[in-house]
């Protein structure tokens, strides 16, 4: 029986809260929250401990915990875990600064605990199955990957633009599909009704110029979640709410066989999967980093109006 909490329970840590107590060998052993009425209510309604502060639910022998709190907290929530001797799933970003995803990446090796990044698009069954796709060699060499991420702003989110809250998300899965890391950005974007910037359009390279582009905004008023591969043998699009996978060819418009499934349960089956078997997961904190590095130098490009390299 692994013993799991669970820290932060806004919208997503809800959802982490819910699946944690249907799971086979899972205790939910507490949860924490600032605030004191939503958490004590949640721990009522899933049948466990209530917590303010979160280090005093790390006495409740703890194996694994999900961080799910705002983005600038992640680091010291992370680090007090991993000091507690308990295995983390942090959601994305891992965190607000490189430097501070060093530090959490270099704490968990000393700990010797696991640290995962939650891009829950990985876990995806239209992503997991286009990556066998794209790995089976059907569409030949895959020379560009464009996403479209857009939808109406949920005001939830106050600390970061879009660019790290959702375009986040294409940037990790782009370079996921690829299998290679992402060496250069250009960035055009602009915040013209939010603080942050709220429509972003990023061109990626990598090597061999092999290309990504994302395109993402709080702007549109209805939700497009999609991506395209493009290949020298034929053109897959992916549509990541429905859950479907097209292929398109010369000869053929075919449709993959997706086994539909909610990917946040995928994510933290594998988590607990990790934790009890001694996996290192994929994502891990190197992978959050890089897809952090990338984003942070999207803001940088559309700032400064030039290419920028990343980890430069």
């Amino acid at each position: 029986m692994i013993r799991v909490g669970v820290i932060g329970t806004g919208a997503m840590g809800q959802n982490h809260v819910r699946i944690y107590s249907e799971m086979d060998g899972v205790e939910l052993a507490g949860i924490s929250d600032v605030d004191q009425k939503r958490v004590e209510s949640m721990a009522t309604q899933f049948k466990t401990k209530a917590f303010t502060d979160y280090t005093k639910m790390f006495a409740e022998g703890l194996d694994a915990v999900s961080v799910v709190v705002p983005t600038k907290l992640h680091k010291q929530v992370v680090l007090d875990a991993l000091d507690a001797g308990i295995h983390v799933l942090v959601e994305k970003p891992i965190a607000d600064t490189t430097e501070n995803a060093d530090l959490m990446i270099a704490a968990a090796k000393k700990a010797g605990k696991i640290l995962m990044v939650g891009h829950i698009e990985r876990f995806n069954p239209a992503v997991i199955k286009l990556k066998e796709i794209i790995n089976s060699g059907i569409l030949g060499k895959i020379v560009s990957i464009s996403t479209k991420r857009v939808g109406p702003y949920n005001p939830r989110i106050r600390d970061v633009g879009v660019i790290l809250d959702i375009g986040v998300h294409d940037i990790d899965v782009i370079s996921y599909l690829y299998g290679m890391k992402i060496n250069s950005v250009y960035a055009i974007a602009g915040a013209d009704i939010h603080s942050f910037e709220d429509h972003a359009s990023i061109i990626l390279r990598m090597d061999h110029n092999f290309a990504g582009v994302v395109e993402t905004n709080w702007l549109t008023p209805h939700k497009v979640r999609q991506l395209t591969a493009i290949g020298v043998k034929g053109v897959a699009y992916l549509d990541y709410i429905s859950q479907t996978v097209q292929l398109h060819d010369n000869e053929w418009i075919r449709k993959a066989k997706v086994e539909h499934s909610e990917p946040l349960k995928n994510e933290l089956t594998y988590f607990i999967d990790c934790v009890a078997n001694g996996r290192n997961p994929n994502p891990c904190g190197e992978d959050g980093k890089h897809a952090l590095e990338v984003a942070l130098a999207a803001i940088r490009s559309y700032e400064e109006g030039r290419l920028i390299e990343v980890g430069q």
